[in-house]
């Protein structure tokens, strides 16, 4: 049958209320939504994803089907352009909070960080893993069922006007950036660039008396939201809430020094580069009214997964585990804190940085250049972004590579740095 409106849609999805676009992880009942790309078409799964117990499957190409399926293939014009339409409909059922949350460094710890604090208090959904694309987005609006008390979205982004378009069907009532870096300049073309892209979210906000939790040490930040109506800051040196970075044997304590009634917070993440996002937590929470002590106890309690910013034991080495995705400046502040550390035998295990496209020479030389400015036990670059660099390092074209020459050398009682860009994938330089 062809889709008559998105209410209609909604109706059924009301009836069915949970979507997948991956007929590998289909549950009887489910909403099939046949998305395609390049190098991919859901539409010729959709019978399969029937036949498995899908409800209905959306598409948009002529299916051949019989009679006894012909209700349960609903026709669309663009099938993703349906479940964004979907995902709006779905939100504007809400008049709860909805938090953006975007950034060229540490937006996804943020994300799980505010999501714990609020989590404590409030029955808070959030975005699952990775899922901050233009396709996970609105899957995790429509995860969010009806009795939610907050909301908590991230949203990626590698070129402009993407965050513009993920606020259209979002509707956030509250927005954060965690800052603007050197990511994804393929895409932005330049820093300035990358301002512009993040800053979509600021415009949302100002546009629609919205609320912006700010990181005030960062000039370019306050600079950005000027405008939005409703500002609440935070940071080391400005802001309502400040604290600063402890380091607690390679842990970070942070100490509250303005604006709430806690004293001191043990995490169990590496790195005082994670500063900013625990006070963004810490200042969503109050903001909300999350009891303090809830507020300590969640974010004392969260322990990182998914290669970020882990502490592990390897071999009788330490590692320091935050290979989820790397960037200049990323690399600049994990490499700053690493040389920090009061650790022997530090290893240094760097992959290379994607997507920087004509600056990827020079950043990764200017990388190079700031680990020639301490004295290591030894440093592996991993990937061909190094290759055409200088360096008097250990050069690996594939982690494997590096794998094998890591693992024969029995380092113990070391400590190592293991930090790239994801499609590296350094944490296998330690696995099993």
């Amino acid at each position: 049958m062809t889709l008559g409106s998105i209410e209609e849609l909604y109706t059924i999805y009301s009836a069915h209320p949970s979507v997948v676009t991956d007929t590998r992880k289909l549950k009887l009942g489910d909403l099939y939504f046949a998305l395609k790309g390049p190098n991919f078409n859901g539409n010729v799964f959709a019978l399969a994803a029937l036949e498995a117990g899908a409800s209905y499957a959306i598409v948009d190409e002529e299916i051949p089907y019989g009679d006894a399926i012909q209700d349960r293939l609903i026709h669309v014009k663009d099938v993703l352009t349906t479940l964004q339409e979907l995902a709006k409909y779905h939100r504007q059922q809400f008049t709860i909070p909805f938090i953006a949350i975007t950034g060229s460094n540490g937006k996804t710890t943020t994300k799980e960080l505010v999501y714990t604090v609020l989590a404590s208090h409030f029955t808070t959904f959030t975005t699952q893993g990775n899922l901050n694309n233009h396709i996970g987005v609105p899957l995790t609006i429509l995860s969010i069922p009806k009795n939610a008390e907050m909301a908590v979205i991230e949203m990626g982004a590698n070129h402009l006007h993407e965050i513009e378009s993920y606020c259209a069907y979002t509707l956030p009532t509250h927005g954060m950036i965690s800052n603007c870096g050197k990511a994804h300049l393929e895409g932005f073309g330049s820093e300035e660039g990358v301002k512009k892209g993040k800053g979509e979210l600021y415009d949302f906000l100002s546009n629609n008396n919205g609320t912006a939790f700010i990181m005030e040490d960062y000039d370019y930040l306050q600079t950005m939201s000027q405008g939005i109506p409703h500002r609440i800051g935070y940071g080391q040196f400005n802001g309502q809430i400040q604290g600063e970075a402890i380091d607690d044997n390679g842990m970070l304590t942070v100490k509250i020094n303005k604006g709430i009634a806690i004293d001191q917070i043990h995490t169990h993440l590496v790195g005082n580069y994670n500063l900013p996002n625990v006070l963004a937590a810490v200042t969503i929470g109050q903001y909300f009214k999350v009891p303090n002590e809830k507020i300590k106890t969640a974010i004392e309690n969260y322990i990182p997964t998914n290669s970020r910013s882990q502490l592990l034991n390897w071999k009788n080495n330490e590692v320091i585990l935050d290979a989820y995705n790397a960037n200049p400046s990323s690399m600049k502040l994990a490499v700053e804190n690493f040389a920090k550390l009061n650790k022997a035998n530090k290893i240094v295990c760097l992959g290379g940085m994607r997507e920087l496209g004509a600056d990827s020479f020079m950043e990764h030389q200017m990388l190079i250049d700031q680990l020639k400015q301490t004295a290591w036990e030894q440093v592996l670059l991993v990937g061909t972004e190094f290759k055409q660099c200088t360096h008097p390092y250990h050069y690996f074209d594939t982690v494997q590579e590096a794998k094998q020459w890591l693992q024969a050398q029995q380092y113990s009682g070391h400590t190592l740095l293991i930090k790239g860009s994801r499609g590296i994938q350094m944490e296998q330089l330690i696995a099993p």
